[in-house]
């Protein structure tokens, strides 16, 4: 191939989004089993700002080029390959290496987009909804007619578990900090909103419930654990899936004994290499759910690779709706 480099974002030495780098790299060579896709756009995840500063469970050695998540066109093969096809648009699935112009993984992490995707919705698909598919439905067990409190719900895995918990069936009160969040999140398929900037979000499902509380809340934020536990009902599930607003929360025993009610983690990256049958079940669940129009990720902003520190700290912020991308021009 003509090129011997691409461009890709750099973290040299852990720190703040503006310490990284981008810089050319030398194209790696295929093992049987891999693809070469033309990177078009990446999702920015949490967990991608985590890394950088070192603070993340997942510590790549030094130096990686972050990112999770990334939608292309395959533009090379190696042998024993099935089930792909050069010019195919794909969705890549890695633990790094999505801030780049291009990346060579192994087949199985990339699968076809969604019919109807851009580049930058296909690169912010499935970190979100697969992280709401795999809480509420794995690990919550929401079902039709439950209720169901997302906190945070206008942000990515947010406004995913919207969309998920809609097409369940379920009942969704979306709790947020703006009415312009939450009227995204409205527009998503939530039931009922709460402006937690204005109520105390306890007091609002209170109201809301007429006093029992909602069956299941799913937690990507990290709200303090006093508050979070009086949403439930007795007997009901908390799914913990990140701390996106910066604080993580202890959990009181006495509290959790007397409401009867369980905490569980959600983390779908590690459940998935745990258990591949898994991960394949909840793939073909979402990837599902997109074919029917039911999960479509909501992209408000997009920059161009060069102003990765720029979508970085937009994420940092809490001020972004739905998802943030990278593309590669």
């Amino acid at each position: 191939m003509a090129d011997l480099t691409y461009r890709a974002v750099v973290c040299e030495a852990l720190g703040a989004p503006e310490s990284l780098r981008l810089q050319p790299l030398a194209r790696q060579s295929l093992s049987p089993g891999t693809v070469r896709v033309s990177v078009k756009a990446a999702g920015i995840n949490f967990p991608d700002l985590l890394t950088i500063e070192g603070l993340y469970q997942h510590r790549p050695q030094l130096p990686f080029v972050p990112g999770v998540e990334a939608a292309g066109i395959v533009l090379e093969m190696a042998t024993n390959v099935p089930g792909l096809s050069l010019g195919q648009r794909v969705i890549v699935r890695m633990r790094t290496g999505g801030y780049a112009e291009e990346a060579v993984v192994p087949a199985s992490q990339a699968v076809a987009m969604p019919e109807g995707f851009t580049f930058a919705e296909a690169a912010t698909f499935l970190v979100a909804h697969g992280t709401a598919y795999h809480g509420l439905v794995s690990r919550g067990g929401l079902a039709a007619g439950q209720t169901l409190l997302v906190l945070g719900a206008a942000g990515g895995v947010g406004l995913a578990a919207v969309q998920v918990a809609k097409a369940i069936g379920a009942r969704v009160f979306a709790a947020a900090s703006s009415a312009g969040k939450l009227e995204a999140a409205l527009r998503n398929g939530a039931h009922e909103a709460i402006d937690y900037s204005q109520e105390p979000v306890e007091r609002a499902v209170k109201r809301l419930t007429a006093g029992a509380g909602v069956e299941v809340v799913l937690d990507p934020v990290g709200i303090e654990q006093a508050s979070v536990l009086r949403c439930l009902a007795h007997g009901g599930k908390l799914l913990i899936a990140g701390f996106a607003g910066g604080n993580i929360p202890a959990y009181a025993a006495n509290r959790i004994l007397l409401k009867g009610c369980s905490v569980i983690g959600v983390r779908a990256g590690e459940a998935g290499r745990q258990d591949p049958a898994l991960r394949r079940c909840e793939l073909d669940a979402v990837l599902a759910l997109a074919a029917q129009g039911l999960a479509r990720p909501l992209v408000s902003a997009r920059f161009p690779l060069p102003e990765w520190a720029a979508a970085l700290r937009l994420l940092k912020s809490r001020q972004a709706i739905g998802r943030v991308a990278l593309e590669m021009g």
